[in-house]
């Protein structure tokens, strides 16, 4: 699993351990006529939640490089700050709108400082996948995750999605159906 190095640049060092694999079961409730379940799931983050692309003047081997077994891109100061609530709102997640991109993945929603009425949105992508692991069946893979701005203006059209949906389907072996 993928334990993310911290980065250091010009003396400082930005600690990612908040970005590291971690096992999270998610509880859903009774339903008329359905049974509680529980679904473990490993949790795991992409290099894409702290880091951006090279905007063509920089060079990713500078010093904001920043790579993993496939690929080098630009420690974002603005991504890496941002990122330290993608644990909370992953285990959030059956409690947050979800919706579909129509390209095999998912993302959710979240506004950010709300108190000083400044409200970016926050946008996280995610894709769920079967384990290898009888322990903990699932994987959930944390694509991306960045402020909607200028540079992001790309939006997919919102196809909600029940979380739990998204799991059991997994799980399962079930299609997951994009509405039209």
């Amino acid at each position: 699993m993928i334990a993310w190095k911290p980065f250091t640049h010009e003396g400082a060092s930005y600690d990612l351990s908040h970005l590291h694999p971690f096992v999270h079961t998610f509880e859903q409730a009774e339903q008329v006529g359905k049974p509680a379940r529980s679904y473990p799931v490993q949790v795991i983050f992409s290099l894409h939640c702290f880091t951006r692309g090279a905007d063509g003047v920089e060079d990713p081997k500078g010093p904001l490089g920043y790579a993993d077994s496939r690929e080098t891109r630009i420690f974002d100061f603005g991504r890496y700050a941002q990122s330290r609530q993608l644990p909370e709102i992953v285990r959030a997640l059956p409690t947050s709108p979800c919706y579909h991109t129509n390209h095999g993945n998912f993302f959710t929603v979240r506004l950010l400082n709300p108190a000083t009425g400044q409200e970016d949105t926050y946008e996280v992508y995610f894709t769920a996948s079967r384990s290898s692991s009888k322990a903990v069946p699932l994987n959930l893979f944390v694509q991306s995750a960045y402020v909607r701005d200028r540079l992001h203006a790309n939006r997919p059209s919102r196809k909600k999605i029940g979380f739990f949906v998204i799991l059991h389907n997994i799980l399962n072996g079930r299609p997951i159906k994009v509405p039209k």
